[in-house]
């Protein structure tokens, strides 16, 4: 068969110097046919073998009946129920088959504006940070990137409840200085896990005048932003580093983030933090007052004056025993107020089923016991008669005076039991 490069020699020695056919073909030692052929063709010469087809398709019939009734069925499930004896690679068929029943979903190309959308995601790296108590954990990493610009932005949290996500996203929104118009979530259950913006998360984005907006399920393509910046982190940021708590977690991944967006991205041949002025002017101005976040609870403090916020109990000022007391936490720190005036601070612990202590707490404690059991004895020495609290006394009834209540007489002699 002829080649490229002689068909192309043929059309320049004819049309280029008039060489004629027979001149041309005693050169080349070709056919005076094959010259002629050469200059009638439009395009240069290609070779197609034929199709030898494939051991898939005398089984292409049953393939076309099971995804007729189970249009997404996995391919190795098709090749059990078929009898498949080779590997799985020619059953590659499937992916020209599949269309045909399950239907055909495009997605469009989306040109973001200024100020306009924010994809936001939770990444679970795969490394144990250690936390508190020789605890080491797997801890999510709120992501969030600015569709226009495509500045990156990320911070670990401590849990994936609704108050420490929104607790994250206030970080990092605040760290921008602006929000966007719209912020697209999954359906991560503390946001939208039921089809619906959760409560909490919809308080936040009123306070902010933003937009929650949830992604159709099983749609990864609707934050593909997002999704491809967690690959970025996988690859790019966690290889070849060691952190030895969730702060230094943070303070490596704040380095990195710097770096990484000063690149340029091919995809609109600038670097984010270039085009970020432009999305900050189209963003939405933060409110004056900031959201609700956190986890926030309000219990009456026990007699353990301890009060749990994500499986770690913190003590409280044993004074405010039996009072109501307003719980709020942080990823930093655990606040507990009553009445409006501060009873207890800790640092946040990250870490599960930890008690913390704080040693005044546990003092005080101490001498409330003492106070306590020295009055009980002093009491039971004097003889003194007991009041309540508005100074009357408090009734001793004797025992016999319930026995006359319901009517028991343990004078009288027991009764024979009849056999019947």
């Amino acid at each position: 068969m002829l080649n490229v490069e002689d068909w192309a020699e043929i059309r320049r020695l004819h049309r280029a110097e008039g060489v004629p056919i027979k001149e041309i073909a005693r050169r080349l030692g070709i056919a005076r046919n094959t010259v002629r052929a050469a200059l009638r063709s439009d395009g240069p010469p290609s070779y197609q073998r034929a199709s030898r087809g494939s051991v898939a398709d005398a089984f292409e019939p049953q393939i076309r009946a099971q995804l007729a009734e189970w249009p997404r069925m996995p391919g190795p499930v098709i090749a059990q129920k078929i009898g498949w004896p080779y590997s799985m690679s020619p059953l590659k068929k499937l992916a020209a088959l599949r269309p045909e029943y399950a239907g055909i979903d495009p997605v469009d190309r989306i040109v973001y504006e200024p100020g306009q959308i924010a994809q936001c995601d939770l990444w679970f790296p795969e490394p144990r940070i250690p936390v508190a108590a020789g605890q080491e954990r797997v801890l999510p990493v709120l992501v969030m990137t600015l569709c226009f610009s495509r500045f990156l932005t990320a911070t670990m949290i401590p849990s994936r409840q609704a108050g420490d996500i929104l607790a994250g996203m206030w970080q990092l929104i605040n760290g921008i200085g602006r929000v966007t118009k719209q912020l697209v979530w999954d359906r991560e259950s503390a946001i939208g896990g039921t089809g619906r913006v959760s409560v909490p998360a919809a308080a936040f984005a009123g306070t902010l005048a933003t937009k929650i907006v949830l992604a159709p399920p099983r749609d990864p393509e609707f934050k593909g932003m997002v999704e491809r910046n967690n690959q970025f982190l996988e690859t790019s940021f966690l290889p070849g580093r060691v952190f030895t708590s969730p702060a230094d977690f943070n303070t490596q991944l704040d380095g990195w983030l710097a770096r990484a967006n000063n690149r340029t991205v091919r995809s609109i041949q600038g670097r984010p933090v270039e085009l970020l002025e432009t999305d900050y002017q189209a963003m939405l101005p933060l409110p004056p007052v900031a959201p609700s976040i956190g986890l926030n609870q309000r219990v009456r403090l026990g007699r353990d004056y301890y009060v749990r916020v994500d499986t770690v109990d913190y003590s409280v000022d044993p004074r405010m025993i039996g009072r109501f007391v307003d719980v709020t936490a942080s990823p930093d720190e655990v606040t507990v107020f009553c009445d409006g005036q501060l009873v207890a601070r800790h640092d946040r612990c990250w870490a599960k089923q930890v008690v913390v202590t704080d040693l005044a707490h546990q003092a005080a404690a101490a001498l409330l016991r003492k106070n306590f059991a020295a009055e009980r004895l002093r009491r039971e020495v004097s003889g003194e008669t007991r009041r309540h609290a508005d100074g009357h006394v408090v009734a001793m009834r004797a025992l016999p005076d319930y026995d006359a209540l319901f009517g028991v007489d343990f004078t009288a002699p027991p009764t024979k039991a009849s056999n019947t």
